[in-house]
């Protein structure tokens, strides 16, 4: 089956430096930024490749064209709260460095899935991957990590370095436990030109009919996948809802 090219995504930034007189509800105005936030380093590998890569801003010259480039070729880029963070973030760095939009992609946030289908004591990603066994982040000394990076400090940037790449790779086991309760989901058979009955959501042929489904209108095969658990609504309809009550009054 020919697939569509899925990006596993994580950046880390560097905090707003500002000037403030105090440190609990600081309403710090624009004239008191000393310097922005920016992209430090990000980490990114393809679904199904043992490669993770990385860069950073001390270590690359031009690495935001590099994760532009990888954006650019995705058809699905999969993150953790990427939707409001690490892509505004990076479409941010883009518009910045005159580089106009990558092609599109579809995003599919995985904290929002664990937001809105599950009840975790925590969403963050560390808390969810070891409830579910994933294993968990790379521990760190807290913000002085950033700092040093910051300061380009080579020890830290070692860390920051591991720190970003174990977020990615946890992305991926992650992924794959939630497909079958990611909504929506891009329906990955529209990249594949047979007419094999797979599942919308991994791409399996290992599907079995279990029932209907029905609107207000048409009735609907459904269907279940038996690798990564997802129930799906089959192309075909079974029946209209007009014939279906034909059929329960005996009419034809």
């Amino acid at each position: 089956m020919t697939g569509p090219k899925v990006l596993l995504l994580d950046i880390e930034t560097a905090p707003n430096r500002v000037y403030t007189w105090g440190l609990f509800k600081q309403n710090v105005s624009i004239s008191q930024i000393e310097e922005p936030g920016y992209t430090l380093c990000w980490a990114a590998k393809w679904l199904g490749s043992k490669r993770v890569m990385w860069e950073g801003i001390s270590h690359h010259d031009n690495f935001i064209q590099t994760i532009w480039d990888l954006l650019d070729e995705a058809d699905i880029v999969i993150h953790y709260n990427g939707s409001k963070f690490d892509i505004p973030v990076l479409n941010k760095e883009f518009i910045l460095a005159n580089l106009g939009p990558p092609s599109p992609y579809f995003e599919v946030d995985l904290y929002k899935t664990c937001r809105s289908r599950f009840r975790f004591a925590s969403n963050k990603l560390d808390y969810v991957s070891q409830a579910l066994g994933l294993g968990g982040k790379v521990q760190h000394k807290g913000m002085a990590l950033w700092e040093g990076c910051m300061r380009d400090n080579e020890a830290d940037w070692k860390i920051m370095r591991k720190y970003n790449k174990q977020d990615v790779v946890l992305l991926e086991p992650l992924y794959e436990r939630l497909l079958p309760w990611i909504q929506p989901h891009p329906n990955v058979n529209l990249y594949d030109e047979s007419s094999t009955l797979r599942c919308s959501t991994c791409g399996s042929n290992n599907v079995q009919k279990r029932g209907t489904v029905p609107t207000l209108t048409q009735v609907y095969p459904r269907l279940h996948c038996q690798d990564c658990g997802k129930w799906f609504r089959g192309k075909g309809t079974v029946l209209s809802a007009v014939k279906r009550e034909n059929t329960i009054v005996g009419l034809k």
